[in-house]
């Protein structure tokens, strides 16, 4: 996914205070990200990873088509922001979270931060003005920065919903999965990112025991391979604890692990999909060698793959494969215009309930079907991720 920005207050955010002050597994069932979700509340239990109202919250709406041999039936389905993008307050318009860095006074430790603090919403309109996520026709737009006269966004991350307050959960084993990319605006250097994660279908309310009462209607409970420290909530507490702001992101004391499936990890020039698994099942807050942190040399020593088993067609020696068609250059699948990318998991005996052996790819374009290109370096053949 596109990494998390440190960033500075939203122009949401400055908008709002301005206007006040004016005023005086294997087969792990994994939700889908593009790019960029059941409340629990115990009455014994004081509320905490609170949700803001000053703004409701207003899913944009994008279709989603589920399909078999008999055809395909369009659904209206929609998408959320990731929790981390969102203002947190107190409540009023002071800031628990401002300039990388959490208030001391708000936030003295995880628990009472997360009871004083508040996600707010987001409508449709600061959705598209002030986050750059964008839905139109049958697709959605994320724009790496987004500007307006009170600040800016920087990169964005959006979760498929169900309904309003579960995400869309993939049973992927027997399955395919295809979706229709356009990649001609994203140069060498940026990431555009569609992949599955083993997140929980609320958002981790209910495993919270009550302490995440935002959920999945806010976007919460993320969780990768590669166990992010930047995450500023993890199982309905603030992640505050050895808090480092000057990192960039800055990053706190616990990651949050889960496996990994990444379809689509990409820009114009170059392209790969990727299984990270885990040793663990489901999302795991994690905490010293099990995260496996590069700058403490643990990478290979946590609970999760980091580096994943993937296929992309340049380091597997094909060189003319994908990429821009420009004069002198010539490319199979052409990275200026749309392509449809097709991802096949395929079991042992070809059931859902089998075990997965293949994960294989490919694309089409312009009505033309490509099968992907065969590895061409040492001791790796194929065209595809298998269990070899």
């Amino acid at each position: 996914a596109l990494p998390i920005c440190s960033r500075e207050l939203s122009a949401q955010e400055l908008k709002l205070q301005k206007q006040h002050a004016s005023a005086a597994s294997t087969d792990p069932a994994m939700a889908v990200l593009l790019r960029s979700t059941a409340f629990c509340l115990l009455a014994a239990t004081p509320a905490a990873q609170q949700v803001g109202t000053h703004v409701a919250e207003e899913h944009p709406e994008m279709p989603f088509w589920e399909c078999d041999a008999a055809g395909c039936t369009k659904e209206t389905k929609s998408v959320v922001m990731d929790s981390n993008w969102r203002w947190v307050h107190n409540g009023q318009y002071t800031n628990c979270y401002k300039d990388g860095d959490w208030d001391k006074t708000l936030c003295p430790d995880p628990e009472a931060c997360a009871q004083n603090c508040h996600l707010d919403g987001a409508g449709v309109k600061e959705y598209a003005d002030t986050y750059g996520i964008k839905t139109s026709g049958n697709g959605l737009t994320l724009d790496f920065v987004t500007k307006t006269e009170y600040g800016g966004n920087y990169g964005s991350r959006v979760y498929l919903m169900d309904n309003e307050r579960e995400y869309k959960m993939f049973h992927l084993k027997n399955r395919e999965f295809t979706l229709t990319v356009d990649m001609q605006r994203m140069p060498c250097g940026l990431n555009g990112a569609v992949y599955f994660v083993e997140m929980e279908q609320d958002g981790g309310a209910a495993s919270s025991g009550g302490s995440n009462t935002a959920g999945a209607m806010y976007g919460t409970g993320y969780c990768d391979a590669q166990c992010p420290h930047d995450m500023k909530f993890i199982n309905g507490e603030a992640n505050m604890l050895d808090w480092n702001a000057t990192s960039d992101p800055p990053v706190g004391k616990y990651g949050i692990c889960c496996a990994e499936m990444d379809i689509w990890e990409a820009n114009s020039r170059a392209t790969a999909y990727t299984p990270h698994p885990c040793s663990i099942t489901g999302a795991h807050r994690c905490e010293g060698i099990e995260c496996g942190d590069n700058e403490k040399d643990q990478r290979y020593d946590g609970v999760c793959d980091k580096d994943g088993c993937d296929f992309n067609n340049w380091r597997m020696a094909n060189h003319t494969f994908y990429g821009r068609k420009v004069a002198g250059e010539d490319f199979t699948v052409d990275s200026k215009k749309k392509l449809t990318v097709v991802t096949q998991f395929i079991t042992h005996d070809g059931t859902d309930t089998g075990d997965l052996v293949d994960i294989r790819r490919f694309y089409v374009q312009e009505g033309k079907t490509m099968e992907n290109s065969l590895s061409s370096i040492a001791g790796v053949t194929g065209n595809s991720v298998t269990d070899q």
